[in-house]
């Protein structure tokens, strides 16, 4: 029993712990380190937690025994699935994989609500982190303990510039000077860039736009480099080339909470795509971006006659807002691609091609005139999940192929939004929102 005062708020917290320090024996309390949180969507933050405290588990759903706490008044229900932490909030919560996935009772944002979040473990000592001072000198990524959702996190993980300096750009010479270097590094991006082409990135490398920065004109290209994240970036009006491009066997790449647009001119090829995946690229995630107000918007294959992608191309696109764009919602050649929870307002189409494999997963597809096909190959792709789709004011599918049955092995299913919800859940909290 948490000793409380007649109020019912915690008399025996102790000062000054933050997240996962420890306090003697059980039963203490413990304050969540709101300022670590990142967005999960719609009313969620996603808190990292002490591996060592026992969190819930698709096995075990239920054998976490923190209990959070708003003001000292308890919140809950704790166990909530991620779905309605999301889009019902009022201080639902989940203690799983090592993560708080919270709400305010309110459905304010925890992070910046300026209400107290502590914590207690029933029958659990914990052990104190060692931690790093926090310096004032340079403001701190908020990237630490975030992994993607999906390949990105297959056959090894994405941990982009964890470990290396953090540095701060504000012009184009400085972020060429810091994509270019050979050391892993955490690139803070703040103001407005221009220039024009394609920067090259090298690997161990994480990119985030800070807020309200811009790159304009410019495209970020990883080309036969590994283990790089982007990260709330707003990327705009590049011509020729697209705005992100992954190719020449790059793998382990995660684009995460981007802005990436243009302008729908009447010459389809002034500008080219938003996001493309290809030529070998392997294990990357592309989630929570924005891509609007363009032809084309993610390309992954880059062509008719490269059948060996077809041991490669491994991409999970999951909760992305496509709005305003012609095609390409993906456009997909030969690889295994995984599209779930994204919204295609006023977009079209996903295209399976080439003996393509696409899971098209809990999306929701408005507006859209052709929302999936197979049939512009010589030889079609198929699809799988279609049932599980909601299609609100749009065409009919040009689907030629046999139905498949194919699922990805790894887990999604507790991130897994229903497709009711993911119009609220994505025009909330996708695009450059962190």
């Amino acid at each position: 029993m948490v000793p409380q005062n007649q109020d019912g708020s915690i008399t025996n917290e102790i000062p000054g712990v933050l997240d996962s320090q420890a306090v003697s024996g059980t039963g203490g309390v413990m304050q969540v380190n709101v300022s670590g949180a990142t967005s999960d969507g719609g009313f969620a933050v996603r808190i990292p937690m002490d591996s060592k405290l026992i969190s819930d588990s698709n096995e075990k759903p239920t054998v976490s025994t923190v209990r959070v706490f708003e003001n000292g008044v308890e919140i809950g229900p704790g166990h909530s699935a991620h779905d309605d932490i999301r889009t019902k909030g009022n201080g639902r919560f989940s203690h799983k994989s090592n993560f708080l996935y919270l709400s305010a009772s309110d459905n304010s944002n925890p992070k910046t609500n300026g209400k107290k979040y502590t914590y207690t473990v029933n029958g659990q000592s914990v052990t104190p982190p060692v931690t790093t001072p926090p310096t004032t000198d340079k403001p701190v990524a908020p990237v630490t303990g975030d992994e993607p959702i999906g390949y990105a996190s297959v056959n090894g993980k994405t941990t982009g510039g964890a470990g290396g300096q953090t540095v701060t750009v504000t012009t184009l010479d400085a972020f060429k000077s810091a994509l270019s270097s050979k050391s892993p590094l955490i690139i803070q991006v703040s103001g407005t860039i221009t220039g024009t082409g394609l920067l090259q990135v090298e690997s161990n490398k994480t990119i985030l736009g800070l807020s309200g920065s811009k790159l304009i004109g410019a495209g970020l290209l990883i080309y036969n480099k590994n283990n790089v994240i982007i990260r709330n970036m707003t990327i705009s009006k590049v011509r020729t080339y697209s705005n992100i491009i992954i190719k020449e066997g790059s793998h382990h790449v995660w684009v995460d909470h981007c802005d990436l647009g243009s302008e729908r001119v009447s010459d389809w090829d002034y500008y080219d795509g938003l996001l493309d995946v290809g030529t070998g690229a392997d294990y990357v995630t592309l989630s929570w971006n924005k891509l609007h107000d363009n032809h084309k918007a993610m390309l992954i294959g880059f062509s008719y006659t490269r059948p060996d992608d077809a041991n490669h191309l491994k991409v999970t696109v999951h909760h992305n807002l496509f709005t305003n764009i012609s095609e390409r919602t993906p456009d997909v050649r030969y690889g295994n691609v995984h599209v779930f929870n994204n919204y295609m307002l006023n977009a079209g189409y996903v295209g399976s091609l080439m003996g393509a494999t696409v899971r098209v997963e809990n999306n929701y597809f408005k507006g859209s005139s052709l929302p999936i096909r197979t049939e512009i190959s010589p030889v079609a792709g198929v699809i799988s999940g279609l049932s599980t789709n909601i299609f609100e004011s749009s065409g009919s599918n040009k689907i030629t192929s046999a139905p498949s049955s194919w699922v990805p092995t790894y887990e999604y299913r507790s991130v897994l939004t229903a497709a009711a919800d993911v119009p609220a859940v994505l025009t909330k909290g996708a695009g450059a929102t962190l």
